[in-house]
């Protein structure tokens, strides 16, 4: 109990010379600031309890920044960094295979069926285009028309035969008689 006591009398004397300084500032400020320091609350007063009030401004940026960031213009939008590669310790030289000694280029080849030999060293091929769609994946047919080189004018209407691609010949003409694989009955 005793140390109760003492305990309160040292805490006494301490709060009294505080109060008094505090009572000390208010005498001696100008009288602009003698009203500021009437309109703020003493520190030893309830009023520093209480939240001060937030002004509109405060509060509408509050709301502004807890506003969803779903459509984020591109100049704010986060930049995310690329993982770097770790470097190789050695690099792998490059190999180039050698081209084989072939043919320039392989040249394109057709069947049809001739329906028209009616020019002279010229006959027009029918070739029939079979390709399955590659989004709906259905059998689409269709059909075009080469005029092809025959020189010995060996093919007629109705000859499945097999023309090569070549250089052009004339106006219409870039393809030859490789050969006549079926004669027409």
């Amino acid at each position: 109990m005793a140390d109760d006591e003492t305990n309160e009398i040292e805490e006494t004397p301490d709060a009294e010379p505080v109060a008094e300084e505090v009572s000390d500032t208010e005498v001696s400020d100008t009288g602009a600031d003698a009203e500021a320091a009437e309109e703020a609350p003493e520190p030893g007063s309830s009023e520093t309890n209480q939240v001060p009030e937030v002004e509109p401004a405060a509060a509408a940026e509050s709301a502004k920044k807890q506003r969803s960031r779903r459509h984020v213009p591109r100049t704010e939008r986060r930049t995310r960094t690329k993982p770097q590669r770790e470097a190789a310790a050695t690099r792998k030289p490059i190999v180039r295979t050698p081209k084989p000694d072939a043919e320039r280029g392989r040249r394109q080849e057709r069947r049809g069926v001739v329906v028209s030999d009616k020019g002279d060293k010229t006959i027009v091929v029918k070739v029939d285009v079979i390709k399955i769609h590659p989004k709906y994946k259905k059998v689409v047919r269709s059909t075009a028309k080469f005029h092809a080189h025959d020189e010995a004018n060996t093919a007629g209407v109705g000859d499945t035969v097999r023309i090569v691609e070549t250089r052009p010949l004339s106006k219409t003409k870039r393809w030859r008689l490789a050969e006549v694989v079926e004669k027409a009955r």
